[in-house]
């Protein structure tokens, strides 16, 4: 095994002995890391051992201060620590948004030294973007195995109700109770799950984007997310009865994704084209003012509804398309342009292709990956065939009871299509649905999506 992971003193879940022949650089995980039951109690003393000061700020929401941010600022308060608390209260679910960094902000003090941050997603991306921009310590502590984020450098935030990714800091320290984590409701559970499951689009896409245009693929962060995704599959009752070792299973499986970005410093390995039609639903319906669907049912969902276009991808004959066909059909900019006006809206098209202008593809671009995608289809073809069934997949998700629909998510047909189609315009990155888009079958394999 090209690294290694084994439980220390206290729970310290120890990551290291990395060895790649990659060409990226990797990163050895300095993070202080604990899982177990019973630990919370810990927490001021993981934060002596670190020695990164003794005024902070802490951060929860209505629903995580009452479930455990309560319980940790009284014990810093106790062990000596100055803590200011920033509690930020929402009548429905928190978002990761401006206002909630403007309040983190503010609640700032001259000689704060360090974060703490109580909550899952969206209170650890919301912390860990003011870290970030204030170069000071944070610590996490989870309350739910429903994302991968915990040990994750990048935050997906919403700006002006548009998705964006920035630059964070990994917290220094991670404390992840299992005791805690084990109370989170069923539906979050299978949030994280959905989170998981996504990565085996994530890794196909990162392999596809290495065929076609040569992009450097670090097969250990390959392997580590895989040995997640196998540990997650072979445990799916100890999951659902939510015991100590599902949760510890599907904490690890989350915190090990989330790891292979600090390890390379991208999402390489973990998000791809199933987060894109995720995150558009998120951003469309909070442009429109609706609550937003969970993200990692979200992603489960859509994992479902890509994994199949991969699998009959694998059956294509690319010798039969007509490359001056392709070339009459495609989209010159202007044609671009007004397709992302019409798709993203506004706002988010401009943020978007500001962001991503490597899709403005010249002809002879889009000519070399379609003539790569020929001359290397049984490359490609490998790739896909390494996937789960969709059966496999739906399996586990439906004897969870996870969300197994679109519908479920809140997501109605109109925004289904358009998210099916401009998933592969969310970013520059590489995906199969780049690749049949550039290769003129985008009717053929999304004609049930008509937009």
């Amino acid at each position: 095994m090209p690294y290694s992971m084994r439980y220390g003193e206290g729970g310290k879940l120890l990551i290291g002995d990395i060895r790649c022949s990659c060409s990226s650089r990797h990163n050895e995980p300095t993070q202080d890391i604990y899982v177990g039951g019973g630990i919370i109690a810990n927490v001021p003393e993981y934060i002596a051992r670190r020695d990164i000061g003794k005024n902070c700020v802490l951060v929860a929401d209505n629903i995580t201060w009452e479930l455990a941010g309560s319980r940790v600022s009284q014990s810093l308060k106790e062990a000596g620590y100055h803590v200011t608390n920033c509690v930020i209260t929402r009548p429905d679910r928190m978002e990761p948004d401006e206002t909630a960094v403007g309040e983190v902000l503010l609640s700032l003090e001259p000689d704060t030294e360090f974060l703490v941050s109580v909550g899952s997603g969206s209170i650890t991306d919301t912390t860990r973007v003011v870290a970030k921009r204030l170069e000071i310590p944070q610590v996490c502590i989870g309350t739910a195995p429903s994302m991968d984020g915990y040990t994750s450098s990048i935050c997906p935030l919403t700006f002006r109700g548009v998705k964006i990714h920035r630059a964070g800091k990994c917290p220094e320290i991670i404390v992840c109770d299992t005791d805690v984590m084990k109370t989170a409701p069923m539906d979050m559970v299978c949030s994280g799950v959905g989170d998981v499951l996504g990565k085996f689009i994530a890794i196909a896409d990162w392999k596809i984007g290495n065929i076609i245009n040569g992009e450097v693929f670090c097969p250990v962060c390959g392997e580590i997310v895989m040995d997640a995704l196998s540990r997650l599959l072979d445990n799916l009752d100890e999951i659902k009865a939510r015991t100590e070792k599902g949760i510890r299973i599907l904490t690890e499986a989350l915190l090990l994704s989330g790891m292979t970005i600090m390890i390379i410093g991208h999402t390489r390995a973990v998000a791809s084209v199933e987060h894109n039609v995720a995150h558009y639903w998120e951003m469309m319906q909070l442009l429109h003012g609706k609550l937003p669907p969970s993200h990692g049912s979200s992603v489960g969902v859509a994992t479902l509804l890509v994994l199949p276009v991969f699998k009959t991808f694998a059956e294509e004959d690319l010798s039969q398309i007509d490359l001056e066909v392709i070339k009459k059909n495609r989209l010159e900019r202007e044609d671009r342009v007004r397709w992302m006006y019409r798709a993203f809206e506004k706002t988010a098209a401009e943020s978007i292709m500001a962001d991503n202008e490597g899709d403005f593809l010249s002809w002879e671009e889009q000519a070399r990956r379609v003539r790569t995608a020929q001359e290397r289809f049984e490359d490609i073809r490998r790739v896909i065939n390494e996937l789960p069934s969709p059966e496999k997949l739906e399996s586990a998700m439906r004897f969870l009871g996870c969300e197994m629909t679109p519908a479920d998510c809140g997501v109605d047909d109109k925004l289904l299509n358009m998210s099916m189609r401009c998933a592969k315009d969310y970013r520059t990155r590489y995906t199969l649905f780049k690749l049949i888009s550039e290769c003129g079958l985008e009717d053929k394999y999304l004609s049930q999506y008509p937009v």
